[in-house]
């Protein structure tokens, strides 16, 4: 990665470089892939090892930024690609509609259309709505976007006020309630037994969630966490049409398994059956939504449920420099409970950059000052202000902080706000630019507008674009900005897209909006932390990391601490490059102060000791194979190291020279007569199964295996591209005709 401010350089198109991150910065408009094997081109080894295991199924432990994303969406494209997998056959599912978005986005790039990619909630709408006349009949209830309204009603019917917060509050109880399938009646010990403390007396509230559910029904309205208790009960009572679901859909991916609820688990079993093509995606090192019902548990147990399970294991970190990764190292080397059992030991891919900056201010508003005047000398350095963002534990933190950044002039949008294309100066550009798609030849407005750009420039010009950004800051220069990313979203388009008309344009802001693909604002980010999930920026600021807020007050239990530390490397993991970690002695100017760093950093910044043992390092990269078919046996465990050249020894970066196990210039001496024969039997193996050559094997795997010549069954498993199911299906042949021996014929001659 470039330093800030600097241009990127280009780099070879191997995983060993700058194309594997999380949230690639290459052209926002590629081609997509020729073949299926370009599929895997500058995918790294365990990634590889993701998108070839397309049977039975498998557990991906992702650290951060490791590129789970990719490794995911390249498997599925990768199975559609080469006829494995059909499409419509196919239902991936994640947490957020951005994450949802993203995933079919990237797989419409990797020519893999088609694909189901959506949330847990969304999947199982769609389901509801096409079932419900045969399973229910009559009108499905509306569904309610925001049940606080509801709860408030229910609560005084019940006659017990709440002020805001513990509306709030109720409402989340309700929520977890729902998602961990708790009846009114059993809230008071469930929420006992899981260490919940109840905002009101339990009582209180059970009796608020008892007469919410009865308003709901009155009023004939359902919410979210309905959506997926209604689906589940139909998909339990009705087997038809529980069949029917399952015919449709033979193959599942589940990102963010960590944060997994028990009811999502449940809706997730009743898809599959009793099949087991699923693969599952997670880090149970950034479990940090516990409060809403999700546990790391389902992940950490998969291999347990599934004992043929392949588990694959990414480590390799593309995201962050190796010093904000040996500080998210750290972090969790401190950790205790079970998910710090199983943390994966992060290793960085990019060049050195600088030392987290760690830095005490007497009170908050000089903290906030303070962050302000760094990123206004970052901005000044070259520094996009979309690359940088401020970070903190609660949302009401975030006005200093607004504040600060108005008062020296630098833009910034809030993370978690009205989605972009929900935004109504989107709506109305998006009105204004279709009109002028249709009849643009009558506008005088377009007259002298050459290409795209200037077309677009013109039309917003009339919903209020300007040349140069109003001053200040508020609504009007948030409307700007959108107006701005639309502007850069056309340039860009029209430099990717050669010819590409104002129709073009139009219909590509229409995908981007159905999967809430959005263009980028130009200003900082202003986010909690929670909100900063499966996000990255280059520079970031990690504000109010003082004990009291990191961990926060009401974070009692060892659970409840462990989960504030895997919140705060959630934080340390969001940067790229530059990492700020500041705290305040005192809240207001003139007050006691009181305040001390997090415990977190104990041992990690300057001048503090640790105040518990190091554990040791766990979770190398690599690949288990699961169970084989005998009761009796036990995981294979394979470590990747780095793959070198069997003749001149140098370590191969390129996939093709892996395969091979030798540089491309380095002698051969493959047996041709062999390479002919295995060549000939994989054409007959491809004509019966109705799948191209390449999906028996490679040339490529072909030529090392005429090389290599192998006799046993370990041999050949050596050899890259030989995977287990392939072993398994083809080994016996495959050794026969490296011992020269003549395979048995069918009736047809194959």
């Amino acid at each position: 990665m470039p330093a800030c401010g600097q241009p990127a350089q280009p780099s070879p198109a191997t995983w060993q470089h700058g194309h594997v991150t999380a949230a690639t910065h290459s052209t926002l408009f590629p081609q997509a892939p020729d073949t299926a094997d370009a599929v895997l081109d500058g995918l790294d080894p365990e990634q590889r090892e993701v998108a070839t295991a397309l049977h039975g199924p498998v557990c991906v432990l992702a650290g951060a930024g490791t590129g789970k994303t990719r490794a995911i969406t390249h498997r599925i494209a990768y199975g559609v690609r080469a006829g494995i997998l059909q499409p419509s056959s196919v239902l991936a599912v994640t947490f957020t509609n951005r994450a949802a978005g993203e995933m079919r986005g990237r797989l419409r790039q990797l020519g893999a259309a088609g694909v189901q990619a959506r949330t847990f909630h969304s999947a199982a709408l769609r389901q509801l709505q096409y079932f419900w006349p045969k399973a229910i009949g009559g009108s499905m209830p509306r569904l309610v976007d925001r049940k606080i309204q509801l709860v408030a009603d229910a609560a005084a019917a019940c006659r017990i006020r709440l002020d805001r917060n513990e509306l709030r509050d109720v409402t989340a109880e309700i929520e977890w309630s729902k998602v961990t399938q708790t009846v009114p009646a059993d809230y008071a010990p469930a929420a006992a037994k899981a260490g919940r403390e109840a905002p009101r007396d339990p009582a209180e509230i059970a009796q608020i969630y008892n007469v919410y559910e009865d308003l709901k029904r009155d009023r004939s309205v359902m919410d979210f966490e309905d959506v997926l208790l209604l689906t589940v009960a139909i998909l339990q009572d009705r087997h038809d049409i529980a069949d029917q679901v399952r015919s449709q859909y033979q193959h599942f991916v589940v990102d963010e398994y960590q944060d997994v609820s028990p009811l999502q688990q449940r809706l997730l079993e009743l898809w599959l059956g009793e099949r087991d093509n699923l693969c599952v995606v997670g880090d149970a090192s950034q479990t940090i939504y516990s409060f809403t019902g999700a546990t790391p548990d389902h992940l950490l147990d998969f291999r347990t449920r599934h004992p043929g399970a392949t588990v694959v294991k990414l480590v390799r970190d593309y995201r962050s420099t190796p010093q904000v990764v040996h500080l998210a190292n750290g972090l969790l080397a401190q950790a205790s409970g079970r998910a710090a059992d199983h943390r994966l030991e992060l290793i960085s891919q990019r060049d050195a950059g600088p030392e987290p900056v760690y830095t005490e201010y007497t009170d908050e508003p000089a903290e906030a000052e303070g962050a302000a005047r760094r990123i206004r000398e970052l901005m000044a350095s070259g520094v996009p202000a979309s690359e940088i963002a401020i970070l903190f534990r609660t949302n009401s933190q975030s006005e200093s902080y607004e504040q600060a950044l108005a008062d020296a002039g630098v833009p910034y949008q809030l993370r978690g706000a009205e989605r972009f294309f929900d935004r109504p100066e989107v709506r109305k550009a998006g009105i204004a630019l279709r009109g002028a798609a249709r009849f643009g030849g009558n506008d005088t407005l377009l007259d002298d507008a050459v290409d795209l750009p200037s077309q677009v420039r013109a039309v917003l010009s009339g919903e209020g674009w300007t040349t140069q950004p109003p001053a200040g800051s508020g609504a009007v220069r948030e409307r700007w900005e959108s107006l701005a990313a639309l502007v850069n979203l056309a340039q860009d388009f029209a430099a990717a897209k050669t010819g590409a008309t104002l129709a073009d344009l139009v219909a590509e802001l229409d995908e981007r909006a159905n999967a809430q693909h959005a263009p980028t604002v130009q200003g900082v980010t202003l986010a909690s932390l929670h909100s900063a999930k499966g996000l990255e920026w280059d520079v970031v600021f990690l504000v109010g990391v003082a004990e009291g807020m990191m961990p926060i007050t009401y974070a009692k239990t060892d659970e409840q601490v462990e989960e504030e530390r895997r919140l705060l490397y959630v934080g340390v993991t969001r940067a790229r490059r530059h990492l700020h970690v500041s705290w305040s002695l005192t809240r207001a100017p003139g007050g006691r102060p009181n305040r001390r760093p997090s415990r977190f950093l104990d041992g990690l910044r300057p001048g503090s000791t640790a105040t518990v043992g190091r554990a040791a390092a766990r979770g190398s990269g690599g690949v288990e194979r699961g169970f084989t078919s005998r009761p009796d046996a036990t995981p294979r465990r394979t470590q990747r190291s780095p793959a070198r050249c069997r003749v001149c020894g140098r370590t191969l970066t390129d996939a093709g020279e892996m395969k091979l196990m030798r540089c491309e210039d380095c002698p051969s001496d493959m047996d041709e007569g062999l390479y002919e024969r295995l060549r000939e039997w994989r054409g007959g193996q491809a004509r019966l199964s109705g799948q191209p050559d390449f999906c028996v094997f490679t040339d490529k795997t072909l030529m090392a295996i005429a090389e290599t010549e192998p006799t046993t069954p370990d041999e050949l498993s050596r050899i890259p591209g030989v995977l287990k199911r392939k072993l398994d299906r083809y080994g016996d042949d495959v050794l026969a005709i490296c011992a020269g021996q003549e395979l048995e014929q069918g009736p047809d001659g194959e």
